[in-house]
């Protein structure tokens, strides 16, 4: 059964108001499973972790129910393998002092031109901090994918370490993440996956992609503000944690600095839940692959979910290509063929002949219609196309609860901004 858009949209208050919500990659509308969760907790559970009274015993039940959801939704192993912090940056930050203490001056290690600055920063001042040597991938720039020969040259060094993106959150291109994985474990590199823009649009699986850490941020697929980690067990118990001595040694604890926002954590629980909604009610269809694959419970319906999902967002890549394609004077950066919808999530940048990006966000949002102007801290893409200096790009962001018409609307407004000019 295809996705319902309006039963789906109904799930988000925010849609309510009168605006196309293009602006996605940034941060999503959240789901009202996501504030009903919220909501609950800081009325029923409200208190710290670990105490020897009802609404704490409740507290703690809500956050280890949480740390199970993301396992399934990731499909790892444990919930040990699970660690939830602020953000992906944060987190990035934190874990990069541990790892890094396995590194040793001469070392190398490997970043990448298409990533974004929270999976590209954290590792270059690791470098500097303990005289490890840094290569850097580039990307194919007519067609915004990651130089596969470029990587294959870095790994010939048998780096101790790679960063690498799932998806861009600029040109959306997704990179072959199994490939690239399998290519670094074969010369012994250790490979961090940024999936925050990824989550959103596709199954993610770190058993299957065999990922040694991977992380994406909840509020860019329907929850709160809040970022969460996977880490392989052995690893997280090798690594070193940051943190008070009080603090546990155990996993995930050691590495959950501090009081987490617990409600923001069970929001994060309500947007699976939400992506279980969608399983059970839109993905009957794609349930017997799975079932053969031997998943069943949450894992089974998050899968379903995200692969009705999927579907429909395959439609949306078609209809904002075709799109784009039609105004005049406008240039897409990144993957533009429509026979590869399926390597790329929706989200298009682009920039138009004699219009400062930052203008045509202006003029859009005077239209009611939100997308993001600039390099959205993907600032080595901006450079390394020559747009920096000028303002970056004009970003489009589509997800599931867009629609067709939302797409020939801003058609119809990028060609009146053209035309205006």
């Amino acid at each position: 059964m295809a996705l319902n858009i309006p039963e789906i949209r109904a799930q988000f208050p925010a849609l309510a108001r009168p605006a196309i919500f293009f602006d996605g990659p940034g941060g999503t509308q959240i789901c009202q499973q996501s504030l009903d969760r919220i909501n609950q907790y800081l009325v029923e559970h409200n208190t710290n972790h670990g105490g020897a009274f009802p609404t704490s015993y409740a507290s703690d039940a809500v956050l280890e129910e949480a740390h199970q959801a993301m396992a399934d939704f990731y499909n790892a192993a444990s919930a040990e393998e699970i660690v939830f912090g602020n953000n992906m940056t944060t987190l990035t930050l934190h874990l990069s002092r541990s790892i890094s203490r396995m590194w040793e001056a001469g070392d190398e290690i490997v970043v990448t031109r298409l990533d974004h600055d929270a999976n590209v920063t954290p590792w270059l001042l690791a470098a500097e901090d303990k005289g490890a040597v840094v290569n850097w991938v580039d990307f194919d720039v007519e067609d915004g994918t990651l130089s596969m020969d470029s990587l294959a040259a870095a790994l010939e060094k048998k780096p101790k370490f790679l960063a690498v993106g799932y998806a861009s959150n600029s040109l959306g291109t997704i990179n072959p993440i199994k490939k690239i994985i399998k290519m670094a474990h074969e010369v012994g590199t250790m490979v961090y996956v940024d999936a925050v823009q990824y989550a959103p649009h596709g199954i993610i699986d770190v058993q299957d992609i065999d990922a040694d850490f991977l992380v994406s941020s909840p509020y860019k697929y329907f929850g709160p503000h809040a970022g969460v980690l996977y880490g392989k067990k052995a690893l997280l118990e090798e690594l070193k944690a940051y943190k008070v001595r009080p603090a546990s040694n155990e996993l995930p604890d050691k590495f959950e600095t501090g009081t987490q926002n617990h409600e923001g954590i069970a929001g994060v629980l309500g947007a699976i839940e939400y992506f279980e909604w969608i399983g059970e009610k839109f993905g009957a269809e794609y349930a017997d692959g799975f079932i053969e694959d031997g998943y069943s419970g949450r894992v089974l319906r998050l899968k379903k979910g995200m692969a009705a999902i999927n579907a429909y967002e395959q439609e949306i890549n078609q209809a904002l290509l075709a799109t784009l394609e039609m105004v005049p004077g406008l240039t897409l950066y990144g993957p533009s063929d429509p026979r590869k919808s399926d390597e790329r999530v929706a989200t298009f940048s682009f920039r138009l002949e004699g219009l400062h990006p930052r203008t045509v966000a202006e003029k859009l949002g005077e239209r009611d219609i939100y997308v993001w102007n600039g390099h959205y801290y993907a600032i080595n893409i901006t450079e390394r196309l020559g747009l920096e200096e000028s303002g970056g790009m004009v970003r489009v962001g589509a997800t599931h609860y867009n629609t067709i018409e939302e797409i020939r609307k801003l058609g119809e407004a990028l060609m009146e901004i053209v035309a205006e000019k």
